[in-house]
């Protein structure tokens, strides 16, 4: 099983009129359900509100037999994040955090059920208290076994306390085996420096493979003394809402599939056909509006989706 552990919240999508469409979001949310529609058996461990808009994210990771590790609601209110899309496709985000549902995670809470094999960390969860010092912990205390992605999906306007955020990163980053990176990410978390050689001193703290991606350009990997390229399959951008979830959680969702683990992230051949597939659901995320994952169906004919449940070679 892959558990997610972070945020759920709405998007709240702006149209050119400022009209307010809201939808299901937040990263870990979103990681969590592009691993349930490509069949993996998928955990999300995050806070929900007992308010409308939590019933409608608790339905909806419901509807996708996502496991809620947390089963009780609480009556804060639902985080929510306000989008403004772009000509290009390209969403800027206003959030209102502040004693909401994503921050709660209490001690006893953060915890992985049994079977899990892979933990998904990151976004708005490693920003949040206490969810983020939950998180942090549960880190820290897995078992050696257990495979563990990184996404900071940095969000700079929601973290007080760079310093701080760089200091809990550099923990967690430590235990991680993947961290995947935008380079938006890495801009704000190597200052600037070229995205290559920002991957290599990221890689050099900790984690077997680094995954950076950059809108349609290549995918890199970064392994110990290997620098792999991907070609992102070229598609008519609708927004890009959601992309970078997707691209992780295929990559999850392929990996455990073909029944990998830790000790295969060095095999860059393995790490080639994970981020091709990774990348191809990525494109098609960014076809439809808002954070749509594709579905293993929708993935039939793409090199490397072709052994999932409801694919054309299946």
């Amino acid at each position: 099983m892959i558990t997610v552990a972070g945020e759920a919240l709405i998007d709240l999508i702006a149209d050119p009129v400022g009209h307010l469409d809201p939808r299901p979001g937040g990263g870990p949310f979103n990681v969590a359900r592009a691993i349930a529609r490509l069949g993996q058996p998928t955990a999300f461990l995050g806070g929900l509100s007992r308010d409308r808009f939590g019933r409608l994210l608790t339905d909806d990771l419901d509807s996708h037999r996502v496991l809620r590790v947390i089963q009780a609601a609480t009556d804060a209110p639902t985080t929510l994040a306000v989008v403004d899309v772009d000509p290009a496709g390209i969403p800027g985000y206003r959030f209102y955090l502040d004693g909401t549902s994503a921050a709660a995670l209490e001690p006893d809470q953060a915890h992985l059920p049994p079977g899990s094999t892979v933990l998904h960390v990151g976004g708005l969860g490693l920003v949040m208290e206490p969810i983020g010092t939950r998180i942090e912990g549960l880190v820290a205390a897995l078992p050696a076994e257990v495979m563990v992605m990184l996404d900071p999906n940095c969000r700079p306007g929601a973290i007080a306390s760079r310093p701080a955020y760089m200091a809990r990163l550099g923990r967690i980053l430590r235990r991680a085996d993947v961290l995947k990176a935008s380079t938006e990410d890495l801009a704000y978390l190597c200052g600037g420096q070229d995205p290559a050689d920002a991957a290599r001193t990221l890689l050099s703290q900790g984690p077997a493979c680094v995954l950076v991606t950059d809108g349609p350009a290549p995918v890199r990997a970064f392994t110990a003394g290997t620098e792999i390229r991907v070609e992102v399959p070229p598609v008519e951008v609708v927004d890009t809402v959601g992309a970078g979830d997707a691209f992780g959680g295929a990559f999850l969702a392929w990996w455990a599939g073909h029944g990998l683990g830790r000790a295969d992230l060095g095999g860059p051949d393995a790490v080639r056909a994970a981020a091709r597939a990774a990348a191809t659901a990525a494109a098609l995320t960014c076809t439809r509006r808002g954070a749509q994952p594709p579905w293993a169906s929708e993935l039939a004919g793409y090199a490397g989706w072709d052994w999932l449940p409801g694919t054309a070679g299946s």
